[in-house]
Order: structure tokens, then C-alpha cells, then sequence
């Protein structure tokens, strides 16, 4: 299986099955001197890890990251780092039942049909599990940023799940943390907790929609055509497991929007350019404009449901199908921190990419001309 990897000079390759002995992710292009300690990746890892609540997968796993090389006397090397996540809870007779078929709406069936051979425990590398790796190598990223670009700060919650949205007019960023759900509408998650709990009773699972900002980010990210920052972010969150969507700003929206609705007027504050608005979600032209990075994905429902399937086993027998083991209702709830991995893991590839082409910094100066 090749293509386990993403990014240009930040390099990050993931690697591991849900039910193998660990997964984990290797690190290339990492610059040197960057501060870095196993409680710094851990402290994201926790807010993703299972078993939290009762809205989430009850697999109990730590998910305690190791990290094997690229690193010496707490300071990155500039070599690859290697880290390592460990397997701990396991139930592989879970699967027993499905392994010679196919679950509706999982990748078992392509993972078949492409390659001839698959391992049925908890999906192998189509699991979300995988998902571990990704955040870990995003706690990587976060400490590059925390030197190179220390204004940046990245957020993620959840604004709908199912049919239900949230009020913006009730968004508070201090609630984000404070709920099991990431969103920022108090209301919203009192009345998402009853929704979820009726739905998971009901052996059923629901989607949602995650948003991820990026505060603080530079003007000049970027490039106009094959490294656009929107399309790097469109296929880094697009590549998360169960995502079926992903959007900028408006995204769809903009469709309904007139030209004069759409542009994000620009007036002259004291410090420079200040756009009116933030349609385009802080990109145009596949380059960074410094307002606020906007990203929204959609996430599917869980596919491993206990409501029977119609489904085939891979000799071609017509089945009913009762998927078995320990699975999230929701999983839009932990794509929330891996979100946030994958957009920091995107905007330090691109923070690398912009500094070996121009240097530091935008290089056209908007305001008075010093002659």
C-alpha cells in the first residue's frame, strides 16, 4: 500500500493497524532546535484518545506516544523523528464474524477489491484509529509553529451534528473546552447530549460537521496554483478518515452569494489593510490574506452500527449484518483535535515552503512608500 504520505518539506508519514501491536508516524523535514518533549505531543493525544465518555468508543487505550529518534537533550535534531503509539485494548474476536464480509459503508469492500487481501480486525488501516498518529505528528507542528510563528493558534469544534446546528449568536470559545461535544454553544450541547444518547441506545450513529481556525496566520502562505493553502487544507482534512466534505469560508454558500455580497472589503487600519469581512476564509488566490484560516469538514456517520445491514459475504452470499465491538456514535466528536493536527501539520509545510522561496515575513509592503 503506498501513499502514506503527505506534505512538501514537512513530510509526515503514518504507519500501523488498529488492532497491530502500535501505529505511529514518522516525522521528515522537521527543522532543528525546536523544543520538543513526549508531554508536548501527549497533550493533544489525550484530548483525542477513546473511552473519555459515553458519547465516544469505550476502547480504553492511553495512547501514550514514544518518540524514538530526531530528538537529543529535549531539542530536535533536524533528522527524522520517529514516533511510536502502542496498542493496548484490543479486541480482535470482535471481528470474527465479519471477516469473510463486508460492512455498508466501510471501506472493507474497496480494501478488497483493490488489493485481494484485508485485515477485518477494526478495519486495519481504514480505521480511524489511525487518526492517533496523525495528532501526534500534529503536536510536532505545533511546536515548530510555537517557534516560527508564535501568533498562530488553532481551534476546533463542532458547529453541527446530524440535522442540528449551532447559534452562532450564542458562539463562545470558552465553552469549546467545558462540553464532551467541542462546540461552542452551551444550548447546543445540552441538546445534543439527549439526541446521542437516544441514537446510541438505538445501536444507531449520526455525523457532523467540525470547524477548524487558524488565528494569527501570516499573509503570503501559499502559492497560486499546485500549493494553494486551500487546496492543501481541502485534501489534508479530506484524507481524515469518514470525511465527505470539506470547505473554505462560505464554501458552498458562496454560491448563493452576488459579487457585492462575496468581496471582503479592505480599508487601511493603523497597522496595515483590515478586510470588512471573511468570505473567502482567509485565502485568495491559494495564498493567505492574515485574517483568520476557516475550514469546516463533514464527517459520516459511523458505519459499525448494531441495526442489521444488507450486505455480501466474499464468496458472493446475500447477508444481514451486525457489526460487533466497541465504536463511537458520533465520530465527528475526537475529528475535532484531528483537525486541528491536520491543519498545523499544513500550515507549517507551508511556513516552510514560503521561507525557502522569499524569506520571512510578505514581501510587498502595503501603505506610504519611503523613498
Amino acid at each position: 500500500m503506498s501513499l502514506n504520505t503527505f506534505g512538501h518539506l514537512f513530510r509526515v508519514t503514518t504507519w500501523g493497524e488498529s488492532h497491530g501491536p502500535a501505529l505511529g508516524a514518522t516525522v521528515d523535514g522537521c527543522p532543528p532546535g525546536i523544543a520538543l518533549e513526549p508531554e508536548m505531543l501527549q497533550r493533544w493525544l489525550d484530548l483525542r484518545k477513546p473511552g473519555q465518555n459515553k458519547y465516544t468508543t469505550q476502547r480504553q487505550e492511553p495512547d501514550q506516544v514514544e518518540i524514538l529518534s530526531g530528538v537529543y537533550e529535549g531539542q530536535t535534531t533536524g533528522t527524522p523523528l520517529q514516533l511510536m503509539i502502542r496498542n493496548t485494548d484490543q479486541r480482535s474476536k470482535d471481528y470474527g464474524d465479519i471477516a469473510k464480509s463486508f460492512r455498508p459503508g466501510h471501506a472493507d469492500i474497496t480494501y478488497w477489491q483493490k488489493y485481494g487481501i484485508r485485515d477485518p480486525r477494526g478495519g486495519g488501516r481504514s480505521s480511524a484509529r489511525e487518526t492517533a498518529a496523525r495528532v501526534a505528528a500534529g503536536g510536532v507542528a505545533r511546536a515548530v509553529l510555537a517557534q516560527l510563528a508564535p501568533s498562530v493558534v488553532i481551534t476546533g469544534y463542532m458547529v453541527q451534528m446530524g440535522p442540528h446546528k449551532i447559534d452562532r449568536a450564542r458562539f463562545d470559545w470558552d465553552q469549546i473546552a467545558a462540553n464532551p461535544f467541542w462546540t461552542p454553544d452551551a444550548q447546543a450541547a445540552q441538546d445534543w447530549a439527549v439526541f446521542l444518547d437516544d441514537l446510541r441506545k438505538s445501536g444507531n450513529s449520526v455525523g457532523a460537521v467540525i470547524e477548524v481556525v487558524a488565528r494569527g496566520v501570516p499573509a503570503g502562505l501559499g502559492a497560486p496554483i499546485y500549493a494553494k493553502l486551500d487546496g492543501d487544507l481541502a485534501a489534508a482534512m479530506m484524507s481524515i478518515n469518514a470525511v465527505k466534505g470539506v470547505e473554505i469560508g462560505c464554501g458552498m454558500e458562496s454560491a448563493a452569494l452576488t459579487g457585492v455580497d462575496n468581496a471582503d472589503e479592505i480599508r487601511m487600519g493603523s497597522n496595515g489593510p483590515e478586510f470588512l469581512s471573511n468570505h473567502a476564509g482567509g485565502i485568495l488566490g491559494g495564498i493567505s490574506t492574515g485574517q483568520d484560516v476557516v475550514v469546516r469538514f463533514a464527517v459520516k456517520p459511523t458505519s459499525s452500527i448494531l441495526t442489521p445491514r444488507r450486505s455480501v459475504t466474499v464468496t458472493g452470499e446475500d447477508i444481514d449484518l451486525i457489526t460487533k465491538g466497541r465504536h463511537d456514535p458520533c465520530v465527528g466528536i475526537r475529528a475535532v483535535p484531528v483537525g486541528e493536527a491536520m491543519m498545523a501539520c499544513v500550515l507549517v509545510d507551508q511556513l516552510m515552503l514560503h521561507r525557502a522561496q522569499v524569506g520571512p515575513g510578505p514581501r510587498g509592503k502595503i501603505g506610504p512608500q519611503v523613498v
